[in-house]
């Protein structure tokens, strides 16, 4: 399971590149577990390393 910490930045680009559409925007982002496959893509592209797995 990946989430996103406060590290966060708002930037968008894990929502840009998520094939689920599972992350939804807002002063940090949030991945909806329900519709994560855990591709680990928003991991991958995320700048400032703020999605991490649990």
């Amino acid at each position: 399971m990946y989430v996103i910490t406060e590290e966060c930045v708002a930037c968008g680009t894990c929502a840009e590149e998520c094939p689920s559409e599972a992350i939804e925007e807002g002063d940090i982002y949030v991945i909806d577990q329900d519709k994560c496959t855990e591709c680990g893509t928003c991991f991958e592209v995320c700048p400032v390393e703020a999605i991490v797995e649990k």
